[in-house]
């Protein structure tokens, strides 16, 4: 069992490394870093190559374009640190095969062996190991056979020393159980809110000394935060669709082309309940019309969801020979036995949809929106080369602007800016990128609209003048006013509440909150507040800020964790996985850098920047 099991384990390495080979085709293709430079960087005797830095760093970028959805180029990658973690990574994993060099962690070439053989994409259709596909793999890798086999024997040496390390770590028990008792341990307490209609009067009117008072001691509140000027031209579909022609003829058959979406026959919400014989499922039509059990008990009985009886939307033809019958239903409710593709089955109608014919001219205007939006988008998809080779040839972007369709704009960019073109991520996240040396490059939208854009001025956080927020500082001063006499109206309150008073008879309205856990939110209380709770003794009573509020809160009980609860249980494994897992990669981080240290890094920044300068 242990030999099969150490062949699973091999075999996934095999896939793992696989894996990482097409993605990094997928993004760079056969590119070839050549020269006399062959290392960015080494660790120990163990060279990174300029391929390989080449290929991670193709890979990181396509790994942030798959998770953001929007293309990026090096320059902004690097901005965003994604150079130096490939660097991290890299270095990393050079140490831990250095370190595996230098204790003697490796498998035989015979090991290697049987694992390309059984790797399926190295397969011909019988099933055997084809060189010959084995070949095309590794060349659309930029690969070779000595290469790819050498680092399969890396990736598995370092995998058998990484298990070396780490394995057979557990969480200790004393920690899990303290971090248990932390967490499920909850609290019961009585409170209620003050708000401004419990205050006899309202707030004064302030004096000019105390709006100045207010207004030094809140300048975060009045200054305008760092400001970017930017230019730019843009260009949507939106913007240009009112430009585009579509005769009538193309309109009709668009509309013949979709006319089952347009003419739909009448349908049926309906779920299904599939039975081994015709018997079974008419006891089961008996149970549900004696009233014995409902159809959603029924499908729970079965040990299945309401989602696997769903058949969705229906027609009578999608029912077969069970349609007539279920669309005789004149109401929602249960028709069967009935024949299903699957066998005798049980039917539940849950709505009647009623047949839907949209005509041509109720869909003229869908059906224009539509096409001329997509016509739009394919014409500013054809005036990207044509931008892109004026910015290239040092056209300003006033300059594109009147060659070209684009229109050219300038906003006072903020991370909190909104609307118009600062309501695309994309244009937020280039904003906030940019720097006052880069050349303007188009980017996409993602609505199908391209802009590029120029940083022309950074301005800094600036407070304005209390003339110009006076409004805003009265404003602020009277929250804070109204808040302070709150809370001062609470704590007159608290001797009373402490010696055993009922809330409701000082004309507050209580909540009581039974076995909360520091967790739980309570809807219109201030964030701290079940942090504040957990800080105060049985018994206490005390006062919370809010904003323009004040909470009085008595703590009734401490309610211990009860640790053989079933769900405790359930969040106790929990726990001990992750922090098993944190502990082992925090080990394991320790034993990289360890290794990185002793053995040494050397790193190759020209290489670096020339592998840099290959990328567009």
């Amino acid at each position: 069992m242990a030999g099969a099991s150490k062949g699973k384990a091999s075999r996934a390495i095999v896939w793992v490394i696989l894996g990482l080979l097409i993605v990094g085709l997928a993004g760079f293709g056969t590119a070839n870093f050549g020269g006399s430079t062959q290392s960015v960087a080494s660790v120990g005797e163990q060279d990174i190559t300029v391929d390989e830095y080449a290929r991670a760093l193709q890979e990181e970028l396509n790994a942030f374009q798959a998770q953001t959805g929007q293309s990026i180029q090096l320059s902004q990658g690097t901005a965003f640190g994604l150079d130096q973690a490939v660097l991290r990574r890299l270095l990393g994993r050079a140490a831990l095969d250095n370190e595996a060099r230098r204790v003697g962690v490796s498998i035989g070439d015979e090991r290697v062996r049987d694992q390309v053989l059984q790797v399926q994409a190295f397969q011909g259709p019988d099933g055997t190991f084809d060189r010959e596909a084995y070949r095309y793999a590794l060349e659309r890798s930029n690969l070779n056979e000595a290469t790819f086999e050498d680092q399969m024997r890396q990736d598995t040496a370092r995998t058998i020393l990484q298990s070396a390390v780490v394995g057979g770590i557990v969480a200790p028990g004393t920690f899990t159980r303290s971090l248990l008792s932390y967490i499920k341990e909850a609290r019961s307490f009585t409170w209620a809110e003050l708000t401004p209609s419990d205050l006899v009067t309202g707030a004064p009117v302030p004096t000019d000394a105390q709006l100045e008072e207010y207004y030094k001691a809140n300048e975060a509140d009045f200054t305008l935060p760092e400001t970017r000027a930017i230019s730019y031209v843009w260009m949507t579909p939106e913007m240009i669709v009112d430009q585009v022609k579509i005769d009538d003829e193309t309109l009709k058959a668009a509309y013949q082309d979709r006319i089952s979406e347009f003419s739909q026959p009448e349908r049926r919400l309906v779920e299904r309940l599939v039975f081994a014989t015709e018997e079974e499922a008419a006891a089961a039509v008996a149970r549900i019309n004696s009233g014995e059990i409902t159809f959603d008990k029924l499908v729970e009985e079965r040990g299945l969801t309401l989602s696997d009886a769903d058949l969705g939307d229906v027609t009578v033809e999608d029912l077969g020979d069970a349609g007539a019958a279920v669309f005789a239903l004149k109401d929602p409710g249960v028709a069967g036995p009935l024949p299903s593709a699957l066998g005798p089955a049980i039917f539940r109608m849950n709505a009647i949809l009623p047949a839907e014919n949209t005509t041509f001219e109720e869909a003229r205007q869908q059906l224009f929106d539509e096409i001329a939006g997509e016509r739009a988008r394919r014409q500013i998809s054809d005036e990207i080369t044509a931008v892109d080779d004026l910015l290239a040839g040092g056209a300003t972007l006033e300059e594109v602007a009147n060659e070209t369709p684009m229109v050219f704009e300038t906003i006072k960019w903020t991370p909190d800016s909104d609307g118009g073109i600062a309501g695309y991520q994309e244009f937020k996240d280039a904003a906030a990128a940019a720097k006052s040396d880069d050349f303007p490059t188009i980017v996409e939208l993602s609505d199908g609209g391209i802009f590029a854009l120029r940083l022309d001025e950074i301005i800094a956080p600036k407070l304005q003048p209390l003339a110009d927020v006076r409004g805003e500082v009265i404003a602020g001063w009277d929250r804070a006013e109204t808040t302070k006499r709150l809370v001062e109206l609470a704590n007159s309150l608290v001797p009373t509440v402490s010696q055993g008073t009922d809330m409701a008879a000082l004309g507050l309205t209580a909540t009581v909150e039974d076995g909360q856990t520091r967790d739980a939110f309570i809807e219109g209380t201030p964030p701290s507040f079940m942090s504040q709770i957990f800080e105060m003794a049985k018994g206490d009573v005390r006062v919370i800020e809010g904003d323009e509020s004040a909470f009085v809160v008595r703590l009734d009980d401490i309610v211990p964790a009860d640790l053989g609860d079933p769900e405790t249980a359930s969040v106790n494994t929990a726990l001990e996985n992750q922090t098993a897992q944190s502990l082992a990669q925090d080990i394991f981080d320790a034993f990289t850098r360890t290794v990185q240290t002793s053995a040494g890094i050397s790193v190759n920044q020209a290489a670096i920047n020339a592998v840099h300068a290959q990328f567009p």
